[in-house]
């Protein structure tokens, strides 16, 4: 780990603008920051789509996968943490990388959601804590409120037990993999033209 204060780790950027960049994250009970590994797939997958794009992270944690996507120059992210101490270490984190284009916000990301959106994503990335079930109730606030772009990109991350995951006929799964415990799956969200 890091040479920060005992409880406490780093999370590792690795590629884009903050190749390297070693940044803390505080050690807090359910934080499982998506490996390298995990990471590095799954922004293969996203090579042509994240330079521009608004991203939405609704459990950041580490804010490993928002970070990354702001180092290879998405436009804009939001950040949804529910712990306070992580959500302030993301802005801590933030300030550090001189990157202005982020918004954290702390609280619980499904009451986050539970609005109607403003401006739609182009990325979002659900990789909520495990065993909790979260995933689907935040894949139907997504929805409902309308927080997809048109041919948004969708990042679900969840225990490879889970068999029940619920998206809707308008999520088309592009991608599926697992990884020990984890699996993880990258939709593409098509509005349905005779809605």
């Amino acid at each position: 780990m890091a040479k920060n204060k005992p409880g406490s780790g780093q999370v590792r950027i690795i590629g884009g603008q903050w190749r390297s960049r070693k940044l803390p994250i505080h050690d807090l009970e359910g934080l499982r920051p998506t490996t390298d590994r995990v990471r590095e797939t799954l922004f293969n997958w996203l090579m042509n789509d994240i330079s521009g794009a608004r991203v939405l992270d609704c459990f950041a944690g580490s804010g490993a996968l928002s970070l990354e996507a702001l180092s290879r120059y998405a436009n804009f992210a939001q950040i949804f943490e529910l712990q306070a101490s992580a959500a302030k270490q993301l802005q801590t984190n933030l300030q550090t990388l001189k990157c202005p284009n982020a918004k954290v916000s702390q609280g619980n990301s499904l009451q986050l959601l539970d609005h109607a959106c403003a401006e739609g994503f182009d990325i979002i990335f659900i990789d909520p804590p495990f065993r909790k079930g979260l995933a689907n109730e935040c894949i139907s606030l997504l929805v409902k409120h309308h927080w997809l772009n048109d041919n948004a990109l969708i990042y679900v991350e969840t225990e490879s037990e889970l068999t029940d995951l619920t998206t809707p006929s308008s999520w088309q799964e592009v991608k599926h993999k697992q990884a020990g415990q984890v699996s993880y799956r990258l939709f593409r969200y098509q509005q349905d033209v005779n809605l």
